[in-house]
């Protein structure tokens, strides 16, 4: 048997993905995937050359616990640039991808049994990890009128307050971001009310006709999880870093020592030198852009119309309850009858997720028309 804290929920769409891969071995359609949330293109070639050539001249040790001095202080760059303020470098800690850093975040900010607020739909390794170490998610019902974000009216509706919440802007699986102003308030009553924000960025410079901010800019007791798989480009190479409040530097640096020694050498070379790619990684996000309009046009010539806003991200979370009660079988049948892949709503609400479809749209626009082009043959 195992253990309690391995009991969580199955992730979903790691099992879409299994489903498909069998299928396309055994069918002669080739398989279109608008599941995974990862950019479909590969790392621009400075990233590889560089790379290419630390393998041959630098050192490829342990580094810091925290991350190599250079690309802390690379990442302290960015948060000037990009937002206007100051993160000193010693706040900052590179890791193995943003789910490592999330899994410290909650080791050093919180205890056991204790309750963290999350609206949904919210991606679902957060709530598993949470319960993992024995940390309790509490669901905030996220409504389309407040883009599935979470809103003070919703925390002060819990029996008594949290320890914690996740933000996530833009946020997985709806794309939508909160308004700085919206942003800024939360950050002042979480602060007046003493509980930990976690706000997922992961997804920061995808954005579309609107900014996301970082809750930095309005506090500095926040715990900010970011990665350098989606806007730069380097899924698989599992690199994050994490943003944490002044008191929690020790802390942070003790687990990530002894949990995880150092991150990849390779990767941090690899992220340093994505910094250096602005012009490939932005235009990357116009091809997303244009694969936006191409879904959200094609969904809406389907009937399916009522979809989240789509402001940052590359996902379309749309209300399929017209066309099904059971989003699992949705997608299922998708597949077997169209080699479309997408992912049920249930692996990020298991409430109302039933009435609910992803779709991910950050493939090649090649293959976004013709999955498109298939599905609008399949729903006629």
């Amino acid at each position: 048997m195992s253990s309690k804290r391995g009991a969580v929920a199955p992730f979903l769409i790691m099992e879409a993905l299994s489903e498909a891969n069998r299928f396309a071995q055994q069918s002669d359609k080739r398989v279109l995937h608008m599941s995974l949330g990862q950019p479909g293109s590969s790392a621009p070639k400075h990233v590889l050359d560089v790379v290419t050539d630390r393998l041959q001249t630098a050192p490829l040790g342990y580094t810091e616990a925290g991350g190599m001095l250079a690309l802390r202080q690379r990442v302290a760059q960015h948060y000037r640039d990009e937002y206007g303020i100051d993160v000193p470098y010693e706040r900052i800690f590179i890791t193995i991808g943003s789910s490592a850093a999330f899994l410290m975040s909650l080791l050093c900010a919180f205890d056991k049994e204790d309750e963290i607020a999350i609206a949904l739909p919210c991606y679902p390794a957060y709530p598993n990890i949470m319960q993992s170490v024995n940390i309790t998610p509490v669901f905030l019902r996220g409504s389309p009128e407040h883009k599935f974000q979470p809103t003070v009216a919703a925390l002060e509706a819990l029996p008594h307050t949290p320890k914690g919440l996740i933000v996530a802007s833009p946020s997985n699986p709806a794309g939508t971001i909160m308004d700085d102003g919206e942003l800024k308030v939360l950050a002042q009553y979480c602060d007046a009310k003493h509980i930990r924000i976690i706000a997922d960025e992961i997804y920061h410079g995808i954005t579309y006709g609107k900014r996301a901010n970082t809750i930095l800019a309005h506090t500095d007791q926040a715990i900010v999880v970011n990665s350098f798989s989606k806007y730069f480009l380097l899924p698989g190479w599992r690199i994050g870093w994490a943003v944490v409040p002044p008191q929690m530097t020790r802390a942070f640096t003790s687990l990530a020592s002894s949990m995880f020694i150092s991150p990849s050498a390779v990767g941090q070379y690899a992220a340093l030198a994505a910094f250096d790619c602005k012009g490939d990684l932005d235009a990357v996000v116009a091809e997303y852009a244009a694969n936006r309009k191409i879904v959200l046009d094609g969904l809406t010539a389907m009937g399916i119309t009522r979809v989240a806003p789509v402001e940052g991200a590359f996902f379309v979370y749309a209300n399929v309850s017209h066309l099904t009660d059971d989003s699992v079988a949705f997608c299922r049948k998708m597949l077997y009858e169209t080699g479309v892949v997408t992912v049920s709503g249930m692996d990020f609400d298991r409430e109302q997720g039933h009435h609910y479809v992803r779709f991910s749209f950050s493939g090649s626009t090649t293959d976004v028309t013709e999955a498109m082009e298939r599905l609008k043959g399949w729903l006629a």
